[in-house]
């Protein structure tokens, strides 16, 4: 018995020193990190790809990381930035908010070797650039990391910290960018994944952009960007718009410096210089950022821009830049929205059915529903992200980009009965195969399969740019005569013809 207490104290310390030295390390250009095996995958979480935007370096470019000595853990998420969280999100976040938020995560294959060359998935949260971030469950990588992908997120700034105009700001920026500080940092978290990745066994030659609602926003805008060309390989815009002029469209710089005076006014800076700018940066971050996703539909005076055409780093409108062969040529799209996408905007059904003109008749015809609701909410879904996610295809045929459409119809076993179609959001657990986080305990054969299904579109469209799924129908190049579509529907995905075509045509031929 003694001889076997002496040999296990041995052992003991032996077995610690053996665990600690199996924990995965990295090392990237500001340092080394540790993270953590979690079975099939590695995950390092929390890694800063820029410094903290605080004090002074509040709305400014970001700024890099200062390097750091020994090793750094990666095994926590940092910071979601600063926000005010939307009660009922299909995404809550997992953590604490703060204005130190530049923070990316990195999931990879537990086998994955430097050098490996695998494909990259870059992904960009939604939440109307004022909610969201890195943290919530049903983001989490690990599935596409199982499936041979790198998948990095990447924390932008929101709000007024985010997206935030001012005379003093322009100034001081001195003919360089401004106001888009969280388009800034997504070009920064890029740039980090294009510097660092090889380390983590992944491909900076592919790097796939993909993001929903204001994410998908963000990937349709970075296309059209300067700084960002060549930074990725792929997109997947998922419900984000994209249509000139429509949903999610920007102020211009002039107008922008309006709503930040009106806000700088509101919290008693009246001085338009430097003083006021500095007053205004002294503000708690709590008091700047307390808008939510409830608030950008109240009325009001606006106090906030989300983001804008500055002149500099979006200088017009993207869809515009991406039609005359700017920004990153020639990548590879796919695009697509929810079946019931959008959100009802109001009770008043006239107006809206109105807004189609000489057409209206036809509108109330081909958007017969139950209810004045359901009415306002097919159009405005149409309007908002399905015909503009149609145009976007439409305009990447146009200009020679290989393309995918599709839509996502299907709606979880649990919730179908009281549910009346697939909504804004819906789909991200499905691609992510996270719908055990959204449905904990409720998972049916058919949902997991719809998972399955979509989950594998997405990692072979990532990995050679050819969407495939084992046992699914083939899913061909959107061709804008024939208007097929890959649609998840509820007996599994069909590549079909468009079941809304005639909506998004009347759609198309009254849009604003």
């Amino acid at each position: 018995m003694l001889r076997r207490l002496i040999a296990a104290a041995i052992a003991l310390p032996l077995l610690a020193s053996t665990a600690l030295a199996a924990a995965p390390q990295v090392k990237v250009s500001s340092g080394t990190l540790e993270g953590v095996e979690q079975g099939k995958v590695l995950a390092f979480k929390g890694i800063p790809f820029a410094a903290p935007p605080v004090g002074d370096l509040r709305w400014r470019a970001p700024a890099p990381v200062a390097p750091w000595q020994g090793v750094r853990p990666a095994k926590d998420y940092g910071n979601d930035c600063q926000q005010v969280p939307f009660p009922g999100d299909a995404a809550p976040l997992g953590g604490p908010v703060g204005e130190d938020c530049l923070y990316l995560n990195v999931w990879a294959p537990a086998n994955a070797k430097p050098g490996a060359k695998l494909p990259v998935m870059f992904w960009i949260y939604g939440g109307g650039f004022v909610n969201g971030g890195t943290s919530p469950g049903v983001y989490d990588g690990s599935a596409f990391a199982e499936s041979g992908v790198i998948l990095v997120s990447a924390n932008y700034r929101i709000g007024r910290l985010g997206f935030f105009a001012h005379p003093a700001l322009t100034a001081e920026a001195g003919g360089k960018p401004t106001g888009n500080f969280g388009y800034m940092d997504q070009v920064a978290a890029l740039e980090w994944v294009k510097r660092n990745i090889a380390a983590f066994g992944g491909d900076p030659a592919n790097v796939t952009i993909f993001g929903e609602s204001a994410g998908g926003r963000s990937v349709n805008v970075l296309q059209a960007l300067a700084p960002a060309k060549g930074l990725f390989a792929k997109t997947i815009a998922m419900s984000g718009g994209g249509r000139p002029g429509g949903l999610m469209s920007m102020l211009d710089l002039g107008a922008a410096e309006k709503v930040g005076l009106a806000f700088a006014q509101s919290v008693g800076v009246t001085d338009e210089g430097p003083a006021g700018l500095k007053a205004l940066r002294a503000l708690p971050a709590d008091k700047v950022a307390d808008a939510s996703m409830a608030s950008l539909f109240t009325a009001g005076p606006r106090t906030m821009t989300g983001p804008i055409v500055d002149g500099k780093l979006v200088t017009r409108d993207p869809a515009l830049i991406l039609a005359e062969g700017g920004g990153s040529g020639k990548v590879p799209v796919m695009v697509g929205a929810t079946g019931m996408d959008g959100f009802p905007m109001g009770k008043d059904v006239a107006p809206v059915l109105a807004s189609f003109g000489s057409l209206a008749e036809q509108a109330k015809s081909l958007y017969a529903a139950p209810n004045d609701t359901m009415v306002i909410w097919k159009i405005m879904g149409d309007r908002g992200f399905i015909e503009p996610a149609r145009y976007v295809a439409r305009a990447a045929v146009a200009r020679g980009v290989p393309t995918f459409a599709y839509r996502f119809s299907y709606v979880a076993d649990s919730i179908r009965a009281k549910t009346p179609g697939a909504m804004h959001a819906s789909e991200i657990p499905y691609f992510f195969r996270t719908i055990n986080v959204r449905y904990p305990g409720q998972v049916t054969p058919a949902d997991e399969a719809t998972s399955k299904a979509a989950h594998e579109y997405f990692v072979s469209f990532a990995r050679d740019g050819v969407p495939s799924a084992k046992g699914g129908p083939a899913w061909g190049p959107y061709d804008p005569k024939a208007d097929k579509i890959l649609d998840f529907t509820q007996e599994g995905p069909r590549f079909v013809d468009d079941p809304y075509r005639a909506r998004l045509d009347l759609v198309e031929k009254t849009a604003q």
